[in-house]
């Protein structure tokens, strides 16, 4: 089966490979989607958002992405950590209507600015329409969406670490799993590296457990109390939003620094399926497919989205780019959240096991950056491009907690990838010297 030049078509492969590349990638979004709302919870002192309606607005919300993309976009839509600064702020809130306020009525308040900020991706969709996404992308040249995207994937380095740290065993067992299914498996088994790294690593955590090993820290491998207290059919537990101009001012400024995101995963879904995703189907429909799915998932009491650097990865990794896997794993989260006990099961699984796998993942979305930068021929000679790298990187991977100020009694968070993405762009804008005629030409 040669992959070297990707798999457009997964059809090709049959609906059985399809099936298990689906579930692939259901796994590598899994545990940082549901990492968002149990972060939530405990801000809203466990009055707050549901794992199940968060998987549920992340299959929807990628479907509804797919569909006004044109299902050309294999990009999955995961819980966005950018608001968690926002959730906390408002969940910190005492004065005026929020001083007896119970914090699950605060939290309908902040999923109200989620639609805000949903709704103001929509807004940036329309004028991206009406300018040309190729004026927007002048601003957004290869020496600028290049380190940004090596950001994406380095910025995430300390997490794969972390989690391997609870047991480097595991984590080394998966990490190999990965590496010998991706560089000397045959058939199917070449493009589902992801996935037998975690059923493998996971049977050997079930095997060590059961021989008395733990971790690091004297824990468990695998702790199964959740699997076995969690109901094998629940319906989710929706809540509407409301809406407050309080919690909509703290909310939905963050969308600044999504839309910025938003702009640097799409680069990198581009650079790793060697399509021009931003031209054709185009910026203005990411967007707006994007900020609809943070609408919906807001209104229903979800966090918002955003498009998965991990699924990104695996893309790269398993070179299979159709749209249509996505869109199965998608189907999966939809379906594992009407099942907590299934959705526990797979939440068992050890951190390390996630870290392992996440070594090679962060690393190709990094490995993608690169390659994006060497394939425009950016002319590193120059001092001006120098310039700019060198502060998307330093910016990007250095401001781990991001900038917070205060407009008003606001406090407003911009993440480390949105301020690489300001700086990287007003740089472009205003050093002399123009770019090569490789770049124009991306532009």
């Amino acid at each position: 089966m040669d992959t070297s030049k990707g798999i457009k078509d997964a059809r090709q492969l049959g609906l059985p490979k399809m099936f298990i590349l689906g579930l692939q990638h259901m796994f590598a979004m899994f545990g940082a989607t549901i990492l968002v709302p149990i972060l939530i919870d405990g801000y809203f002192e466990g009055h707050g958002m549901s794992i199940q309606v968060t998987l549920f607005c992340a299959g929807v919300g990628t479907l509804i992405f797919h569909l006004v993309t044109k299902g050309k976009v294999p990009a999955f839509l995961g819980s966005s950590f950018a608001f968690l600064g926002g959730f906390a702020t408002v969940a910190s809130l005492t004065a005026g209507k929020y001083a007896d306020m119970a914090m699950s009525e605060k939290l309908q308040y902040a999923c109200g600015g989620i639609v805000v900020a949903g709704l103001l991706h929509v807004v940036m969709a329309i004028i991206v329409k009406v300018v040309g996404a190729k004026r927007v992308m002048k601003f957004l040249p290869p020496i600028v969406t290049g380190p940004i995207i090596i950001c994406i994937g380095l910025s995430l380095a300390s997490s794969a670490i972390g989690n391997a740290s609870a047991n480097w065993l595991l984590a080394i067992i998966a990490f190999a799993v990965v590496l010998i299914f991706n560089i000397w498996g045959k058939g199917i088994f070449k493009i589902i590296p992801i996935l037998m790294g975690v059923v493998i690593a996971y049977v050997c955590a079930v095997i060590f457990q059961a021989c008395g090993m733990t971790n690091a820290d004297g824990t468990a491998l695998i702790d199964f109390a959740g699997v076995m207290s969690a109901p094998a059919v629940q319906m989710q537990p929706f809540f509407f939003c409301k809406f407050d101009i309080t919690a909509i001012l703290v909310m939905a400024p963050i969308s600044i620094a999504t839309m910025m995101e938003h702009v640097g995963g799409i680069s990198a879904i581009s650079a790793t399926v060697d399509e021009n995703l931003i031209e054709k189907p185009g910026l203005h429909r990411t967007l707006l497919g994007d900020g609809i799915a943070s609408c919906l998932s807001g209104f229903i009491g979800g966090p918002a989205t955003t498009t998965y650097g991990e699924n990104t990865g695996v893309l790269e990794l398993s070179k299979v780019h159709d749209p249509r896997v996505i869109r199965l794993a998608a189907v999966y989260a939809i379906a594992l959240s009407f099942s907590p006990k299934i959705a526990e099961v797979i939440n068992s699984m050890p951190v390390a096991i996630l870290g392992g796998i996440s070594f090679i993942l962060y690393g190709m979305i990094a490995a993608v950056g690169v390659r994006n930068i060497v394939e425009n021929k950016v002319d590193f000679k120059k001092s001006r491009n120098l310039i700019i790298a060198a502060v998307i990187l330093v910016s990007g991977l250095g401001f781990s907690n991001g900038i917070t100020f205060t407009v008003g009694s606001t406090s407003i968070t911009l993440t480390s990838l949105a301020i690489a993405s300001i700086l990287g762009i007003v740089l472009n804008a205003i050093l002399p010297g123009k770019d090569s005629p490789e770049e124009t030409e991306q532009n």
